[in-house]
């Protein structure tokens, strides 16, 4: 896949997301790849290493929370792997201030180096922390929003990413395997949380099934 076929791709899903990407996005997510690729050859970063997959189920994938965001201003992706979602939705939304954190040293080091190449400082930055809930502690911020892709079960997810929320905050799941509406109702008043929506829809291209669970105490 060349420039032009990556950003055509990328307009075409984006389109079936119902997303609208400002200026510059494709061009930022090509260098993205080509830094994610090149330190994955030596790096263990990804599984998914076709540009294809890359774009669908780790660019497009991140971006599809984008409504759930919208009106948010600070934002922590906790365990925020290979910077995903946290680096594509930063790029989607300029203004969005991003605290990436991941307990891997190593992906933390590729993080700081794409937030250097795409050149997204002061509004992102990435912590090599294990996260154990208490903010004030351990430096991070309360937040608007507090997001992550499959990092564990919903239930514990909520009672951790729920210690990092601002008055008025919420928490999005991001989930690979969709939860009923009942499901998703129950696990959430485990973590003492409430369901505030809860949205399917499938990547564009291979139709995987998706969910992002929004959740407010």
């Amino acid at each position: 896949m060349d420039r032009d076929g990556f950003r055509n791709r990328l307009h075409q899903g984006a389109d079936v997301l119902g997303l609208q990407l400002p200026e510059g996005t494709s061009e930022a997510l090509w260098t993205f790849m080509e830094t994610l690729l090149k330190w994955n050859a030596r790096v263990n970063l990804t599984a998914i290493t076709d540009p294809g997959e890359v774009l669908e189920k780790h660019f497009l994938d991140s971006l599809a929370p984008l409504p759930e965001v919208a009106d948010a201003t600070r934002l922590l992706d906790l365990g925020a792997g290979a910077g995903l979602p946290g680096l594509p939705l930063r790029l989607a939304r300029p203004e969005l201030e991003v605290t990436l954190v991941d307990a891997v040293a190593k992906k933390v080091a590729f993080i700081k180096q794409a937030i250097a190449v795409l050149g997204l400082t002061p509004g992102a930055r990435a912590v090599h922390m294990r996260a154990a809930g208490r903010p004030e502690t351990e430096g991070l911020p309360r937040v608007d929003v507090v997001i992550s892709r499959a990092l564990m079960d919903f239930p514990t997810w909520a009672r951790l990413g729920s210690q990092y929320l601002a008055e008025g905050g919420r928490l999005v799941a991001m989930l690979g395997q969709p939860l009923s509406r009942s499901e998703a109702e129950d696990q959430a008043a485990q973590a003492g949380l409430r369901i505030v929506s809860a949205r399917e829809y499938r990547l564009p291209f291979s139709e995987a099934s998706r969910q992002v669970l929004v959740a407010a105490p």
